[in-house]
């Protein structure tokens, strides 16, 4: 039974296309969530600049998200919680991509 995990995409004001994750991306659902970034990456070619994902209200994730998301660091900017930018460190992803803290619960 796959985890919760609940994707949208959506235009800043600003134009910036940003993808953003809620609930846990593992195995049992990182099809849905390769989907998903590779459909907004393809909309954000010839683009001024990377993907926004936003991981903010991800919980957890497992090698396979962090798999997924290596696969595409040149194109990509994460925003993410403390404990999964650690985990993002540990991976090397923090040398090939940028990497935001998120905002603390109830700011934005």
């Amino acid at each position: 039974m796959p985890t919760s995990l609940t994707l949208d995409t959506a235009r800043r004001a600003d134009g910036e296309l940003v993808l953003t994750a809620a609930g846990e991306i593992d195995l049992s659902n990182i099809d849905t969530f390769t989907r998903a970034l590779s459909t907004a990456l393809t909309e954000t070619a010839g683009g001024v600049g990377p993907l926004t994902v936003d991981l903010s209200g991800v919980e957890y994730l497992d090698s396979a998200a962090i798999n997924a998301l290596f696969a595409h660091a040149e194109h990509i900017h994460l925003i993410a919680r403390p404990r999964l930018i650690r985990v993002f460190t540990i991976s090397g992803l923090t040398e090939l991509t940028t990497i935001e803290p998120a905002p603390p619960a109830g700011e934005s």
